[in-house]
């Protein structure tokens, strides 16, 4: 026997699911046509005020606060036809200095939307789909979303985490950043640490080309240089070898591991960051683990897959098993050394 209620009670989760994701569409919209920018700080506005203020149309902005409204990311007032949006979540729509920003959230998952079809292939044929296929607003939304994360915690919390990084650094130490994607992790480190010079190691020649421009916009170029290389042949002996949510990514992490602990100067650190999750599906089904394990189907677990070995770890390995890639590659000291609601920070050393 069909039970009806819980019938139903699906199909209303299942229309709500249907109406979050076209919520992220509008909230991609509302970001790149500086929507949200132009209602922050700005009180009460009407759509004509909003579209005035935006240079767009007024019956298109309309629609859009409606929905909006609808949604709970902005507040209207029926009495005086006047929409508000609130002083928190303009922080998180519009301050990409914050750790509790999303812009760049919604506009790397709509992106990687976008591949469904590619995707879907993949189900049948088993070859992935590479990184480097996706639309290109994903690269720019991955690191919009993680850059505000790491400027709260990368210099004031993570790397104080390890053992002795801190003053190798300020002293002076080189440093691999492998997986680097557009460079924010790079560049924020050497920001920081003036006296370091730093390599930025990525496989995507268009993300190291705006790493280098970025580099050189944020007037660090002269202790920071950006490559084109993998995770498993990339040269040279540093001090700090650092990988930022990226070895579930790659094909091999086992061979990436085993690079490393090459590529390690004598008593150097392994820096290993990544999403935190629990190490049994059960541990997972939680809205963090929904959404970890909805970008893994559709990037992270493709991009291993396209890549030789194609170990497919896939976002939420959890640390049992990211500590049996990383010690059979050859490293005997492995800790948690700290971590956020988002990520785990694994010091890693031979």
């Amino acid at each position: 026997m069909i039970d009806e209620a819980r019938l139903h009670g699906f199909v209303h989760k299942a229309l709500g699911d249907v109406s979050s994701a076209l919520t992220a569409s509008l909230v991609v919209l509302g970001d790149r046509l500086g929507l949200y920018r132009g209602m922050a700080d700005a009180g009460a506005l009407t759509a004509a005020e909003l579209a005035a203020r935006t240079q767009t149309t007024e019956r298109s902005v309309r629609e859009w606060l409606a929905a909006q409204a609808a949604a709970g990311y902005v507040e209207y007032d029926p009495t005086t036809q006047r929409y508000t949006l609130p002083a928190e979540h303009a922080i998180a729509l519009t301050d990409e200095s914050s750790p509790a920003c999303v812009s760049g959230a919604f506009q790397s998952m709509t992106a990687a939307m976008r591949a469904e079809p590619r995707v879907a292939a993949s189900f049948r044929s088993g070859c992935g789909l590479g990184w480097h296929e996706h639309d290109p607003e994903l690269f720019i939304g991955v690191e919009r979303f993680f850059r505000p994360g790491y400027n709260a915690n990368l210099v004031s919390t993570w790397i104080p985490a390890l053992h002795g990084v801190q003053e190798k650094l300020e002293a002076g130490a080189r440093v691999a950043d492998v997986g680097c994607g557009l460079g924010a992790s790079t560049i924020i480190m050497a920001k920081a640490f003036p006296r370091s010079s730093f390599v930025g190691f990525d496989y995507h020649i268009a993300s190291i080309e705006q790493a280098q421009q970025r580099a050189k916009d944020a007037g660090v170029s002269d202790r920071v240089r950006f490559e084109v290389a993998t995770a498993k042949n990339f040269a040279g002996i540093y001090d700090l070898v650092t990988c930022f949510d990226c070895l579930h990514d790659m094909g091999d992490p086992a061979g990436a591991a085993a690079h490393v602990r090459e590529s390690l100067a004598t008593d150097g650190t392994w820096m290993l960051v990544e999403p935190n999750a629990g190490d049994r599906v059960e541990d997972n089904l939680t809205p963090v683990g929904r959404l970890f394990y909805s970008v893994s189907t559709l990037v992270c677990t493709q991009a291993s897959l396209a890549q030789e070995v194609g170990t497919a770890l896939g976002a939420q390995a959890g640390e049992a098993r990211l500590r049996e890639v990383i010690t059979g590659a050859g490293f005997t000291r492995f800790r948690r050394a700290a971590e956020t609601p988002f990520n785990i920070v694994l010091e890693v050393r031979p």
